[in-house]
């Protein structure tokens, strides 16, 4: 059984987090997940230089004061200045937890020295920790990885200087930087971060079932986990899998109408959100993976038709009558 986890004003009865994932976790998607159960989602990456400078996509990627909640907003950058000027700004915008990018592994974000390039030098890293712990009155938390290869492991050196500075929870992804995302994550080689500090460790990487989960806080002796990449498209699997880890039972997916009043809900708040011609061209991804991942009862021949069709798609009255045919109709071929 999973002990609650407090940061501040937020308490997390049951710690199954939805990770940042640039290009996922957008406002839409996090509310969505929300309206399943999800008990802690966090924001797509904000660059905290380009919001000082009021980019307009890193403004949009804070928003769901209110509404999401907690409101947690994870920053990169490479300068303290930045990370600071970003966590007060993040503060403003109604963050409830602030959250530290070092474990993106793109190389457009670690050739900038940002993300997980930090752990290759821990002493910098730390002043950015430090600049944005002394910026803001909320609580920060930190996302990495094990570290940046197999001969630099230095997560739990860092998390135990992060604990020092301020920093109130730590994630750890189980696979360095070089790995990227091969072959499998270690969740047992995040047992030493777990036990380098008194601050709560989540585990993070390839869990994608209550399974998964329990495997994962077994063999790192972490305090919860983090779910990324099987939530694409599955806005529900972090909720499904937090109550599957209080019940005991798996984690089951919503009926085929609960999935289609939820992409369409989605769908809807992307044209809100970003405005009808860029919202169409933005929820095509997660519209495309909702039908790969839930539209499992049509054969892969039809389902690739059917999700190539919604991509062409640019009206949204048609988009939302094809989701009615794809998740509605006992056959999609005989209703197209």
């Amino acid at each position: 059984m999973l002990s609650p986890i407090r940061l501040g004003t937020t308490l997390l009865d049951t710690p199954v987090l939805l990770a940042p994932m640039a290009g996922t976790t957008d406002y839409p998607f996090r509310r969505q997940a929300q309206a399943f159960g999800a008990p802690y989602v966090v924001s797509e990456m904000v660059a905290g230089d380009q919001l000082a400078r009021a980019r307009r996509d890193m403004v949009r990627r804070t928003a769901g004061a209110g509404v999401v909640t907690p409101l947690v907003i994870q920053l990169a950058g490479r300068e303290s200045r930045w990370m600071g000027e970003g966590a007060r700004l993040a503060e403003a915008a109604g963050a409830d937890v602030i959250d530290i990018n070092m474990g993106c592994p793109s190389k457009m974000v670690t050739n900038g020295a940002s993300g997980s390039a930090l752990m290759r030098d821990p002493d910098h890293a730390l002043r950015l920790v430090e600049a944005t712990v002394a910026a803001t009155s909320k609580p920060v938390t930190l996302k990495m990885r094990l570290g940046w290869n197999a001969e630099m492991l230095n997560a739990p050196e860092i998390a135990r200087r992060a604990e020092a500075a301020g920093v109130q929870m730590i994630v750890v992804h189980g696979r360095t930087r070089c790995q990227f995302f091969r072959g499998g994550a270690d969740w047992s080689a995040i047992r030493d971060t777990v036990e380098a500090v008194d601050i709560p460790v989540i585990a993070n990487g390839d869990i994608a079932t209550a399974a998964d989960a329990r495997s994962a806080l077994a063999q790192s002796g972490a305090a919860g986990v983090m779910i990324g990449r099987a939530a694409q498209g599955r806005p529900w699997l972090p909720a499904a899998i937090a109550a599957a880890l209080c019940d005991g039972g798996e984690a089951d997916a919503p009926s085929l109408p609960e999935i289609h009043a939820s992409l369409e809900a989605l769908y809807r708040d992307s044209l809100t959100f970003y405005g009808t011609d860029l919202g169409v061209r933005i929820a095509r991804k997660h519209l495309s993976w909702a039908i790969d991942a839930e539209a499992t009862h049509l054969d892969e021949p039809t389902r690739r038709a059917a999700r190539a069709d919604v991509c062409r798609m640019t009206r949204p009255d048609d988009v939302s009558a094809a989701l009615a045919r794809i998740f509605l109709a006992p056959d999609w071929r005989e209703a197209a």
